[in-house]
């Protein structure tokens, strides 16, 4: 990701990491629909908005707002969100009010997810309460390269093992997002190629192939 010559680039001592609160919604919405826009695979390929983002990432936050599990990063001086993280109960059987009204974009992302989700679960359902999906990792362009992503993903963590989550899982779609969980002891589960993967018969990310292909990726919580 770019700098911005418009913010100065924050240090740890003055980012503050805190839950995930109604409050926050705007301020994160904006900033994950322009990452995920500018900056995510799929996303990109997919020629999806800055505004079909944001519609998507709103859907959620009420629920996430709810399970006080997903993180925000801010700046301790200004309170400027940089970062965040949005997750979910991967129980999560009821899909937020909204979704048919999302960009059909979205759709060859969604079919190429969940047929990795479904490979790993093998048919397997996750009893509440026992893993978390975190699926809205996003740093803006100016903060990118502190670790801010790094610390979204630990403070994450740390909250769901101390709420008796066990396990957490992702699907990691870049190089990027793929380095900060193996980082942070995510393990490979599922692999799929974005050169390979065909939608309808097209190849819609064959421009990202490069980018190998998104990765579902877990890991044990610590008690």
């Amino acid at each position: 990701m770019r700098s911005s010559s418009e913010h100065q680039p924050p240090n740890h001592s003055t980012v503050k990491y805190s839950v995930f609160r109604d409050s926050d919604t705007e301020d994160v919405v904006r900033v994950l629909g322009r990452t995920f826009s500018r900056y995510d695979p799929p996303a990109v390929a997919a020629g999806l908005t800055s505004g079909d983002f944001e519609f998507f990432v709103r859907l959620f936050c009420p629920q996430a707002a709810a399970d006080a599990l997903s993180v925000v990063a801010r700046t301790e001086a200004t309170g400027e969100v940089l970062g965040a993280l949005i997750t979910e109960d991967s129980r999560a059987s009821v899909q937020p009010e909204g979704m048919n009204r999302l960009s059909p974009n979205f759709a060859p992302i969604f079919d190429l997810l969940s047929g990795m989700d479904e490979e790993y679960r093998r048919g397997q359902a996750p009893a509440p309460g026992q893993s978390l999906h975190l699926f809205l990792l996003g740093v803006a362009d100016f903060a990118s390269g502190r670790g801010i992503g790094q610390r979204l993903v630990a403070t994450c963590l740390d909250l769901a093992a101390r709420k008796g989550y066990r396990m957490a899982v992702t699907e990691a779609t870049s190089k990027a997002s793929q380095q900060v969980f193996r980082k942070q002891g995510f393990s490979e589960r599922v692999r799929r190629s974005y050169e390979d993967y065909r939608h309808q018969g097209r190849a819609v990310f064959a421009s990202i192939a490069a980018e190998g292909g998104p990765i579902l990726m877990d890991r044990w919580l610590d008690l």
